[in-house]
């Protein structure tokens, strides 16, 4: 039986991949000083430079996250088509849109109950939520049936290793992600955070690095420690720090040679939470 797998902008793929692959991605809305935009996979509404540009002027973002009726509007399009539907959402430990689409599916499977809809609470954020979309895109093309697409995703999500710095701490302090205290703490010292997410889906603080190129530095020594080298894609992604990006992938290069080497860029959605100059780093690895 046909189905789709369907994902959103958070997973931060570029526009060829979700391409090649056939991923269906959803946009989703932010605005920035109250002025509403779409985040579309191609930033067609506004580029990525413009809007980390605003952000650095001062700009207050805020984002709004998919609701049931999105969800049911989106997924129903494909439903009357016949075809069934592999979801791949956000993780339930930063946004509540999981939750919003179980609903949403709960609704839609009352509406067309000859179809099948299995979806993934990836416990994952950014281009880790994007390997995670990936992966069962190969594994459709592979010829895996739904289900056991699904069982397939539900065990690879937790060895999606996220490692990550950024720039400021201010930004993720007025989301509440940190304090006060530490983001102050942080400009005072020069310290960059190195950070991951955890088996729950959740941003856990890990290392206190002093200056940049030492948290970038500590980003390749984790991919060191935990790398499955039998996995082909690892992801560079960054918001708006091409020349931190290429820095990465420099030591990246001198320590493995991976089959598919993506640079990637963090969308308006996960930058307005992380702010301009986060740079992270996604793969297959022993564990998160």
């Amino acid at each position: 039986m046909s189905y789709v797998v369907i994902t959103d902008v958070t997973c931060d793929l570029p526009v060829d991949v979700i391409k090649e692959h056939n991923i269906i991605v959803m946009p989703m809305k932010y605005s920035v000083d109250n002025k509403e935009f779409t985040n579309y996979a191609d930033f067609r509404e506004q580029s990525l430079k413009e809007f980390y540009d605003e952000m650095r002027s001062g700009k207050i973002t805020h984002t709004m996250q998919l609701n049931s009726e999105v969800y049911k509007e989106t997924y129903r399009q494909y439903l009357e088509k016949g075809l069934d539907i592999l979801g791949v959402v956000f993780s339930s430990g930063l946004s509540g849109s999981y939750n919003s689409c179980r609903i949403a599916v709960e609704e839609l499977l009352e509406e067309f109950p000859d179809r099948e809809i299995e979806i993934i609470d990836t416990l994952a954020a950014s281009t880790g939520e994007g390997i995670v979309a990936l992966q069962a895109a190969i594994n459709l093309e592979n010829g895996m049936s739904l289900r056991e697409n699904y069982d397939n995703i539900e065990e690879f999500k937790l060895y999606v290793g996220h490692w990550f710095t950024v720039e400021s701490l201010e930004y993720l302090r007025r989301g509440g992600r940190v304090s006060n205290t530490a983001a102050f703490a942080a400009k005072m010292l020069n310290i960059k955070p190195v950070l991951h997410v955890d088996n729950d889906g959740h941003l856990i603080p890990v290392f206190k690095k002093i200056g940049r190129k030492n948290s970038i530095k500590e980003l390749v020594e984790q991919f060191k420690l935990t790398y499955d080298p039998n996995y082909e894609t690892v992801v560079i992604t960054h918001a708006d720090c091409i020349e931190d990006a290429m820095y990465l992938k420099k030591l990246l290069l001198e320590v493995f040679t991976p089959k598919n080497l993506i640079i990637s860029n963090i969308g308006t959605v996960i930058g307005s939470h992380s702010g301009p100059g986060t740079l992270a780093l996604f793969f297959k690895a022993s564990h998160r």
